[in-house]
């Protein structure tokens, strides 16, 4: 690849950004790979490499402008791309990319669209691919949903065409960091004391629960919170499509289910992993 031409910053346009960070990420991705850096070393190793080749642009940007092309080019190297900013942003508790140039978030229940986008369709399909791999499931024209979760146990839902006819989407409902217990849901009135007690009577007689409700309405919010009422000395498994629950025991056995590969071979159910525990207790 040609390295950019020395522009003036006054002149670079759009197109030219594009094409620098562009430049800068093919650049660092082929060093990684050729060098064999270990995932663990990445991150120090682009930090100090993309000041040099960006050196090698001759290109000299507003330092404030830099700055903003450096993180953009991490963020696409090293996480999950334009969206990464909105992911550590704790105020956001769900991400809505609606195709490449719309995306939305919602803070304190309002829903707002931010000036964030991607450069095409290609760009999201590359984000999708990384959130998914590692777990093992796949999307495409055969497969155009999916369902996984981010390391920090958000969950996310991708739709790709043709199902998706404006291009790829993206909903991630962040998780909150701090864990919560019975006494912050009655504190926010969610729940009484006395609905707390008898939830809690019921998990240590060891009931039969089931918790439903439409989409945001607390169901494993709820589910996390009844968990903490399970007592250390039991053993806890589950089971998920996409494994979300924040279990706060220590003995927990967490699965999930596999989607099948290109061939339509290897799926494991989540029939399949009802049957395991009755094994491995």
């Amino acid at each position: 690849m040609t390295t950019p031409n020395p522009s003036a910053p006054a002149r670079l346009t759009g197109q030219d950004l594009s094409r620098l960070k562009k430049y800068l990420a093919d650049n660092l991705m082929r060093v990684l790979e050729s060098e064999g850096i270990a995932a663990d070393q990445r991150a120090a190793f682009v930090m100090k490499s993309i000041g040099q080749i960006y050196e090698q642009t001759q290109i000299k940007l507003p330092e404030d402008l830099r700055k903003q092309i450096f993180e953009q080019v991490l963020n696409d190297l090293l996480g999950f791309g334009p969206i990464q900013s909105l992911l550590d942003d704790e105020e956001v508790s769900e991400i809505m990319v609606n195709g490449p140039k719309k995306i939305f978030v919602e803070k304190k229940g309002k829903l707002t669209k931010t000036n964030i986008t991607f450069d095409d369709d290609d760009h999201v399909l590359r984000i999708i691919d990384r959130i998914i791999l590692p777990l093992g499931r796949r999307v495409d024209a055969d497969s155009p949903t999916v369902d996984a979760r981010l390391p920090d146990g958000s969950r996310v839902n991708a739709v790709v065409r043709p199902v998706a006819i404006d291009g790829p989407s993206i909903t991630i409902r962040k998780f909150r960091k701090d864990k919560l217990k019975a006494e912050d849901l009655i504190a926010f009135g969610s729940m009484t004391k006395q609905m707390a007690d008898f939830l809690e009577a019921c998990v240590k007689a060891r009931f039969n629960i089931i918790i439903s409700g439409g989409t945001g309405s607390g169901k494993t919010t709820l589910l996390n919170v009844m968990s903490g009422f399970i007592p250390e000395n039991e053993r806890i498994i589950t089971i998920e499509d996409a494994a979300e629950l924040q279990l706060q025991q220590d003995h927990v056995m967490r699965m999930e289910t596999k989607s099948a590969n290109a061939d339509g071979l290897h799926a494991v159910s989540i029939r399949e992993l009802v049957k395991i525990p009755a094994y491995a207790s």
